[in-house]
């Protein structure tokens, strides 16, 4: 947006507030949090804070007078690249600490949308496939598990790229990645035999497809009572989760594969040590394919280890359902903790890594699969209550520490 010279210092602060704003939306930020974030930086620049929040709108006014309010709205018609979270959240912390003007402020977040990418194409889908592996080693550790895992995340990897050229393409990516996994891995099961795996083939590839993030920030803007924000990101996962399931069904009508042709058992060829190695790779491929800065890297994987063991010990513990709830709560509480300490990344940048991590363990597109020739309401059902747990375990999780917080005198409660 253009700014002419004789702006006034007003007139700068909202506009540099409003597409504050604009891009905490595109970085997935809850809304409760955008809202409390404009609030405390309106009274540091002396604003009234007039804003309405949606998940790809803000309209935000400043301050009233004789000549009327000042209106700016901003429009997010695309997600913020994970490693520009980065400075942005250096961002807010400044703005809501009263540490940068409005003009210095809409100076950084031209650059922060101008960064480049800090990796190569060729660099990001073998972090992609690292992940695929990663997930592999979690989900499904087998010779022959390991394998697909390899050769599909490359392959969807490389899709990737492809859909970084056309925004219509990006958008079918998930139907289309679904159906070309679905379809080898039906028809290399089907006509050479090759695995006993085929279900569980499908889920390392596609596990980053998973919609656990936006169903889970739904649950949280839905518990705060920002309806129209929850129901719109709620719709916007189905539709995500729906486009897996249609590039899936479509494999299986194509090659003529049923329920009973798929084997959704775990095996594990390797020993117990696999899941916690697929988690500590996972976190290298985090690394390379979305780029976040090499000091992250040791956060990244005392938060994934963190989450991983609160998984599987309420599993133990509690059964499929709880496992979800349990890796949400670990997630949040040492996510939070680790915020605390000087120069350490911020929560927000740790959690969306943990939400990848959690989903597909949580049951995820396992519960998707059974809809071939099986209780398509059943399906459906155990797939988003999976994705509730993990969002009321980070519920509580930020409630405990909240709680905590307050009894020990704390003012600032996050």
């Amino acid at each position: 947006m253009p700014r002419q010279p004789d702006t006034s210092p007003d007139d700068l602060a909202v506009d540099f507030l409003a597409r504050l704003g604009g891009a905490m939306v595109a970085a997935n930020y809850p809304i409760t949090l955008i809202r409390r974030t404009l609030t405390l930086s309106s009274q540091r620049y002396g604003l009234t804070n007039q804003v309405l929040l949606l998940p790809n709108f803000i309209q935000f006014g400043g301050f009233d007078h004789a000549a009327g309010t000042p209106v700016r709205v901003v429009r997010s018609d695309g997600d913020l690249r994970y490693d520009q979270t980065f400075p942005l959240t250096a961002l807010v912390d400044d703005v809501t600490h009263g540490r940068v003007t409005a003009s210095d402020g809409l100076a950084e977040l031209d650059r922060i949308y101008a960064l480049p990418r800090r990796f190569p194409g060729w660099v990001s889908v073998i972090g992609y496939g690292l992940q695929s592996c990663a997930f592999g080693l979690m989900l499904q550790p087998t010779a022959a598990g390991m394998l697909a895992a390899a050769a599909f995340g490359l392959m969807v990897g490389l899709l990737g790229l492809v859909g970084r050229l056309s925004k219509a393409i990006d958008q079918l990516l998930p139907t289309i990645s679904s159906f070309l996994v679905a379809f080898i891995a039906f028809g290399v099961q089907r006509f050479w035999h090759f695995s006993d795996d085929s279900l569980r083939d499908l889920l390392a590839p596609l596990a980053l497809f998973l919609p656990g993030t936006a169903i889970t920030l739904a649950v949280v803007d839905l518990s705060t009572r920002e309806l129209v924000s929850g129901s719109a990101r709620l719709v916007g996962g189905f539709m995500r989760l729906a486009q897996l399931t249609f590039g899936i069904l479509i494999a299986a009508q194509v090659l003529n594969v049923s329920a009973a042709d798929l084997n959704a058992a775990q095996l594990n060829e390797f020993g117990a040590w696999a899941p916690w190695a697929g988690v500590a790779l996972y976190a290298f491929g985090i690394l390379l394919y979305l780029g976040p800065p090499n000091r992250f890297l040791p956060w990244l994987l005392l938060t994934l280890l963190v989450t991983y063991a609160g998984q599987v010990g309420a599993h133990a513990l509690f059964g499929t359902y709880a496992s979800g709830f349990g890796g949400g709560l670990a997630l949040m509480l040492c996510a939070m903790a680790i915020s605390r300490r000087p120069n350490a990344p911020s929560a927000e940048a740790l959690l969306l890594p943990g939400f990848w991590l959690l989903v597909p363990g949580a049951v995820g597109l396992v519960g998707v699969t059974q809809l071939i020739n099986t209780d398509t309401s059943a399906a459906v059902a155990v797939t988003v209550v999976s994705m509730i747990s993990i969002a009321v375990g980070l519920q509580t999780g930020l409630l405990l520490w909240r709680g905590g917080r307050q009894l020990l005198g704390d003012a600032d409660t996050d």
